[in-house]
């Protein structure tokens, strides 16, 4: 592949923009004024990809404003975009570099189109991040509580996770009504064993779920199994990378999918019969069930496979 890329490097406060091969580069304010310059200084080259990178929610804005100004947006991993870097043999690393590397990046290669949020999807996705916090929250109390042998204090970490637990019951209720009658709802239960909190991570971290293909879904996972052969050597194939919250959600889920879905668990425990261990077949019967959603999802959305 080779297109017209353009590469925008992300901070706090400002915005690095580059198209690969030309010397001029643009800088402009992470606001509202600023993604409008960029959208005009872009509309000049007509990228065919512009990427950014995943900068801790810094880029959340500005990604949401130039894609609704119609640029084609894709957001990657920064460890992505640093290797990137290394093989092209540029270690030195500056804003205006990064931007140049990530605009080589989109002419060189075809990536993953950014998959937006709509409104619904948007206001959950707030709910289920402040659940998580308040989870953390809830262990780093539990823990303190087991080192607290002083009544006071003891009382008060108590207290404290009582109304941590209250408001994550309150917050679960909330987003359970959020997604009922939604098509994810709807082919996750087609499957026994998965619940609301199945929804609502497939909701918020896989909004690409029904639109691309299984293969690719189950690769977004993590769950896929990489081939790792040199020569005539054939190396012992692995699962690694992809989104680590949907996948831990899921994967926990699939100790009650195992025993009460009758088609995953048939499947599973065939591969236990034939002598994989019991984690291989859980992360093989993650990966079927991944691949069934998906498909039971798009039949639902009534959306052809798009090219990932």
């Amino acid at each position: 592949m080779s297109c017209m890329g353009a590469g925008i490097d992300v901070s706090k406060a400002t915005l690095d923009v580059a198209v690969h091969g030309q010397a001029v580069q643009l800088k402009a304010a992470n606001d509202a004024a600023g993604w409008a310059k960029v959208t005009q200084w872009l509309a000049q080259y007509a990228p065919e990809q512009v990427v950014l990178e995943a900068t801790g929610g810094y880029e959340l804005a500005a990604l949401e404003a130039l894609f609704a100004a119609g640029l084609p947006m894709v957001r990657i991993n920064p460890r992505h975009a640093r290797r990137f870097a290394q093989a092209l043999g540029q270690l030195a690393k500056t804003d205006r570099i990064d931007a140049r590397v990530l605009a080589h990046m989109a002419s060189v290669l075809t990536l993953r189109r950014y998959y937006p949020l709509d409104e619904k999807a948007r206001i959950l996705k707030r709910f289920y991040e402040r659940r998580q916090q308040i989870l953390q929250m809830l262990v780093a109390e539990k823990q303190r509580r087991r080192q607290v042998t002083e009544p006071m204090l003891r009382q008060m970490l108590e207290q404290n996770i009582a109304r941590l637990e209250a408001d994550r019951a309150i917050i679960d209720s909330a987003m359970a009504e959020q997604i009922q009658g939604t098509p994810q709802a709807t082919a996750v239960a087609t499957i026994r064993g998965l619940g609301p909190i199945t929804v609502i991570a497939l909701v918020c971290d896989m909004p690409e779920l029904g639109h691309l293909s299984g293969k690719t879904m189950a690769n977004l996972s993590g769950v896929a199994p990489l081939a790792r052969d040199s020569g005539t050597a054939r190396g012992r194939r692995v699962t690694w990378g992809g989104r680590p919250r949907p996948r831990s959600v899921l994967y926990m889920a699939m100790l009650n999918v195992v025993r009460y879905d009758p088609l995953i668990k048939a499947f599973y425990e065939g591969l236990v019969a034939r002598g994989k261990p019991k984690k291989v077949a859980l992360v093989a019967a993650l990966r079927k069930t991944i691949v069934l959603l998906n498909a039971r999802l798009r039949d639902l959305l009534h959306e052809p496979i798009r090219v990932a």
